[in-house]
């Protein structure tokens, strides 16, 4: 995902920030080598302070999205690999396909995800061009499964019960943050409609079904780092990479026996039978 600190580093404008910086380097904005703007003109920008700023490149640094060296300033080392049977073998980035799903006029997502933390940055900007009058959907369905707020995740648990608790209820907030952003946002889309269902299970990938004739997929990786709590404390635990995971395009032909048709119809089948067992 990765999760985020706490703190100072878990007010809002701190969140504002580090949101956009990755979604900048998910979406191609910001690839690989590419120099980071000095903190000066990222402070001035986004009107935080440095401070602020100093924080979020920690916090990115910490996640793997940047390194920083004395003297060559601070890249990208890390950004979103999409496997796609419609980008002839180059490299693509999840905007432009969110960006095409969304010009069908009748617009169906369903999602499988961990926190909605990447799908709400992609809706925000789908909602920004339909105001702009470069879309006009005339209705927008989204399904959403997450896990369960009860069900023990695989991810950021410790042996200490407190510290325990406390990476649950942060996962939690960003979960709940992100999600009453989706609300918002498709409120004030006309036709739109959220739902929102939660199951007891670990999520180990993501699952984007778009107008059901294509899918992404891709496997949360797992890897160990330091996170910061809102106390100061800083515990070690096992995250994921959510917003930045590697995904794999598949799309529907017209060959019923294709490789991408029939991985589409058992992907939908399967968040069908999902979608009906999970709680309201």
């Amino acid at each position: 995902m990765g999760a985020r600190g706490g703190g100072d580093t878990g007010g809002r404008e701190f969140e504002r920030v580090a949101d956009a910086l990755r979604s900048r380097m998910v979406d191609g904005v910001y690839p690989v080598g590419f120099l980071l703007p000095a903190q000066r003109r990222l402070a001035e920008e986004f009107g935080v302070s440095r401070d602020t700023v100093q924080k979020v490149l920690k916090e990115l640094k910490r996640e793997g999205w940047i390194e920083t060296r004395q003297g060559s300033g601070t890249r990208v080392v890390r950004t979103q690999q999409i496997h796609s049977p419609t980008a002839g073998g180059r490299p693509v980035t999840l905007a432009p396909l969110i960006n095409r799903a969304f010009e069908r006029p009748e617009i169906t997502l369903d999602v499988f995800t961990l926190t909605s933390e990447s799908l709400d940055a992609h809706i925000r900007d789908q909602a920004d061009r339909i105001r702009a009058g470069e879309i006009a959907p005339r209705s927008i369905r989204l399904r959403m499964l997450l896990p369960a707020p009860d069900h023990p995740l695989l991810y950021w648990r410790h042996q200490d019960p407190d510290v325990d608790r406390a990476l649950k209820r942060r996962l939690l907030d960003i979960t709940e943050r992100h999600t009453a952003s989706l609300r918002a946002t498709l409120r004030d889309l006309p036709a739109a409609a959220l739902e929102i269902r939660y199951v007891p299970v670990s999520p180990t990938a993501k699952v984007y079904v778009l107008n059901g004739t294509a899918v992404l997929h891709g496997y949360y990786q797992m890897y160990d780092r330091v996170i910061e709590l809102e106390d100061g404390r800083e515990v070690r635990t096992r995250d994921v990479i959510g917003m930045g995971a590697g995904l794999t395009h598949y799309v529907t032909s017209e060959d019923p026996h294709a490789q991408g048709t029939v991985f589409v119809a058992r992907t939908r089948a399967w968040f069908d039978s999902l979608w009906e067992s999970a709680t309201g």
